[in-house]
């Protein structure tokens, strides 16, 4: 009773950053980031930690809510996690996961409450709070959807769940001290550390499949979660794993890409930018290798791994065959919605382009670091190594 209503916040975390934040030498800057960890952040918190306190008491059955068999996708970022999980997603019937802005709402009574506001707007007002949150979806999201396809109302990863405890990697987005905070390695922290992290984050699942409906199983894509696979298998002992695998040379300059492009707002020199890029591409060595060597020391744990060239040529074919490995049945219903999805998949285009050049990389680096993994995939040479997704 007491943990389902202990909503988790790292202090540890929240005063490094206060103290980068601090030091930052641009005042404008450091008055954002003060505000934003300063203000911002314990009064958000504070109002999450009393709703998740009142969860358990509000609604009984929380208590009985079981997290069984959960299905996680991981990978390197840039590697066709987003894509697993919007065509798996489409299978209703059988999975529960967090919509983007059930993410910034941790708690069950406050998810209730603003699908109910949902519903009356629907019958009272004409759909007018809507088409508001229509127009804000646009307004944030919108100018980035040709490099990530983001929304309140799409499924987005549980990494987001975390923000508000300070432990979600998506921190780095908006704050990028690569080299000062940790919120990958967590197979490497304290065992204690550890195990508060994921026992809260069983509380949030419990939570999502209450709302869903019971029954289901839940469904999460993280690729900022290569670094905590050990973690997840030890809470979730039946958890069953999809590892998506791509071609180095073209998931690391699009990940830095993507995160260029969020730290553009930043009053940083390049030098300091690129401090953070040289930690990005040290840790993707790791996180290319972390999930299939825990993975192999488990064989007990049922896993797959999703070759994007499959993913992105016959998605449905792709898709059935990670269902075969994990022992998962698959509809009609399901098949015939996967494969209407993937037709309009493998007609998909960005104008998201990258090179290995543009961030001081070359394919003979890289090649070096993760040659037995260029073997074992196939990840032959290609004369143009920019991506379109």
């Amino acid at each position: 009773m007491i943990e389902s209503m202990r909503f988790h916040f790292d202090f540890e975390n929240h005063a490094n950053m206060l103290r980068l934040a601090w030091g930052e030498k641009s005042i404008r800057t450091r008055l954002y980031y003060l505000a934003v960890l300063g203000v911002g952040v314990p009064i958000t918190a504070i109002f999450h930690a009393l709703c998740f306190a009142l969860d358990p008491i509000l609604f009984p059955s929380l208590r009985k809510m079981e997290v069984r068999e959960p299905v996680f996708i991981l990978g390197h970022g840039r590697s066709g996690t987003t894509l697993t999980f919007r065509l798996i997603s489409r299978d209703e019937g059988r999975f529960s996961y967090f919509l983007l802005w059930e993410c910034y709402f941790p708690s069950l009574l406050q998810k209730k409450i603003i699908r109910a506001v949902a519903r009356l707007d629907g019958r009272l007002l004409g759909g007018g709070l809507g088409k508001l949150a229509e127009g804000f979806d646009d307004w944030r999201y919108g100018r980035a959807r040709h490099m990530h396809n983001m929304g309140l109302r799409l499924p987005e990863e549980d990494d987001i769940s975390l923000f508000y405890s300070m432990a979600s990697g998506f921190w780095m987005t908006k704050m990028p001290w690569m080299g000062e905070l940790d919120f990958f390695y967590v197979d490497k922290w304290p065992e204690d550390k550890r195990l508060r992290l994921t026992s809260f984050y069983r509380e949030l699942v419990r939570r999502q499949l209450c709302l869903n409906g019971d029954g289901k199983h839940h469904l999460s894509k993280n690729p900022y979660w290569t670094g905590r696979v050990e973690a997840l298998i030890a809470a979730f002992p039946d958890a069953r794993f999809i590892v998506n695998m791509r071609d180095p040379r073209q998931t690391i300059p699009s990940l830095i890409k993507l995160n260029q492009s969020a730290w553009k707002r930043l009053d940083w020199s390049a030098a300091r930018h690129q401090e953070s890029i040289d930690v990005l591409i040290a840790q993707s060595w790791y996180n290319y290798r972390h999930p299939l060597d825990v993975l192999a020391a488990h064989p007990e744990v049922r896993s797959t791994i999703l070759d994007y060239r499959d993913l992105t040529t016959e998605p449905a074919a792709a898709i059935e065959r990670v269902y075969q490995d994990l022992g998962l049945s698959m509809s009609d219903e399901f098949r015939a919605s996967l494969s209407e999805r993937s037709t309009r998949e493998k007609k998909h285009s960005t104008r998201f382009t990258y090179t290995l050049e543009e961030f001081g990389l070359n394919a003979g680096l890289i090649e070096n670091e993760l040659g037995d993994l260029f073997e074992r995939f196939g990840w032959d040479d290609e004369p143009d190594n920019r991506s379109v997704a």
